[in-house]
């Protein structure tokens, strides 16, 4: 058994094998933050909301390669488990093959319709020129951000989850100090965050196919073999990750439209600092949720029901356990958190603060529909996955930055994410029932469920 996602884990021992994958995804998630606080800093608000809405395009990109990870992570993870190692080597040859190609796609298409695309997504005759800056410094570094996203997902798979770590904290290390020699040093203003950002995946990209060039492991490129139902199955897998990621991008649109309406540029600021935080909360969960992933799809894989039960027990324990945990750090460390961004006492502070104490009660029920949602990609359902992402993701977040205001104002917005997780954890939760004996892991839920 030379690969550990193989091995009979305990509850300690299964969240030791997670650390490594939640702080890549954490780490991974400050690239965005850390962009935020020099552009807030040292440039302007104005320049922190004019990244938030060059957002949206980015959450396509990062859709794109969390489709491919995390759906060919599952595909490949099981045959892993049914002794077939070469051909999950010829298929993880042909995904980061297919990532690179998907991002110079993308990349050329963003550039010539780069005026277009800034229209849309609301950047106004103020915010236009800081917007196009950064818009264009991110599209040359588009597939190593694809590419960075697959390995974050793979190494897992392939037993290796400190590789991927150490490759996302050189990358996220170089980002940081990036940042302050372009913004702070060099005066590059946005662009340089862009700059920054980029560098900074495009370094552990790289490294990462150097890494996979040898054979290491379970793991290793080889001759790849086209198969095009390995795409279309890695896409449906991973479809659910990509509804996120996609559904983001239009509710990140749809909120800056809304605070603009009632705040303006002081509440997309707002709203951009709050969504930050949510990143961030958001970002661990599913570190922990793709570390599982894998184990799941490789004891599926080789009939492991006993051991399949134990990982989905102990995976609901820690995620109950810590959601209170987050909720209630989010609540004492609220003021802090604003405070990087914005000086206290100044009108994005108020406005930030107070929204993020409202946003927060979200942090209760978020996990639970994350897993869910990672739970069934492990399984290659990817239409329950999806349905769960999509519904918590777009429809009831939509429909509460719709309704919610008309009759609460400000705070409607910012209790809409809120609604639509507590609305989604009654859908999880019934999949998860509905579905416990198909896959064997009913006897291990009943105690956990029923409390």
């Amino acid at each position: 058994m030379d690969n550990s996602i193989s091995k009979s884990f305990t509850f300690s021992s299964l969240i030791k094998f997670t650390i490594p994958s939640i702080i890549m995804m954490v780490f991974m998630s400050l690239y965005t933050i850390v962009d935020g606080v020099f552009v807030s800093r040292f440039v302007n608000t104005d320049a922190l909301s004019a990244v938030n809405i060059v957002y949206p395009f980015i959450n396509i990109v990062i859709a794109v390669g969390v489709m491919l990870g995390s759906g060919s992570s599952a595909l490949i993870a099981k045959k892993l488990g049914e002794g077939r190692d070469k051909e999950a080597r010829e298929n993880f040859t042909l995904v980061v093959l297919v990532g690179i190609l998907l991002g110079v796609a993308i990349a050329l298409l963003g550039y010539i319709f780069s005026k277009d695309i800034i229209s849309i997504l609301g950047g106004n005759e103020s915010l236009y020129q800081y917007c196009m800056d950064y818009f264009l410094a991110s599209l040359i570094f588009i597939p190593a951000f694809i590419v960075s996203l697959i390995f974050q997902f793979l190494t897992i798979t392939a037993g290796k989850p400190k590789v991927g770590l150490i490759l996302t904290l050189v990358g996220g290390f170089a980002n940081i100090i990036l940042d302050y020699v372009f913004i702070v040093l060099m005066n590059m203003g946005i662009g340089g965050a862009a700059y920054a950002t980029g560098i900074g995946v495009l370094i552990p990209s790289t490294l990462g196919i150097i890494y996979f060039c040898k054979k290491r492991g379970n793991l290793y490129f080889v001759k790849p073999k086209f198969d095009l139902s390995v795409i279309l199955k890695s896409c449906s897998n991973g479809s659910s990750e990509m509804v996120t990621n996609l559904s983001t991008g239009v509710t990140t649109l749809l909120f800056n439209l809304a605070m603009m309406e009632y705040l303006g540029s002081d509440g997309v600021a707002a709203i951009t600092i709050v969504l930050y935080g949510q990143f961030l909360i958001t970002s661990a969960y599913i570190g922990f949720s793709s570390g599982v992933a894998p184990i799941i799809s490789y004891n599926y894989g080789d009939e492991n029901i006993d051991e399949l039960k134990k990982i989905i027990k102990y995976s609901l324990i820690f995620i109950l356990v810590s959601s209170i945990s987050l909720f209630v750090i989010s609540l004492i460390g609220a003021g802090s958190i604003v405070g990087i961004f914005a000086d206290k006492g100044s009108n994005v502070f108020e406005i930030g603060y107070k929204g993020f104490m409202l946003f927060s009660t979200s942090f209760l029920v978020t996990g639970i529909n994350i897993f869910a949602s990672a739970k069934f990609t492990a399984f290659s359902n990817g239409k329950v996955s999806a349905t769960i992402s999509f519904l918590r993701t777009f429809v009831f977040t939509v429909l509460g930055i719709i309704i919610l205001p008309k009759f609460l104002g400000v705070d409607g917005i910012w209790l809409s994410v809120a609604v639509a997780e507590f609305i989604t954890m009654t859908i999880s939760i019934a999949y998860i029932r509905k579905y416990k004996d198909i896959y064997g892991y009913g006897a291990s839920l009943k105690p956990i469920c029923s409390k």
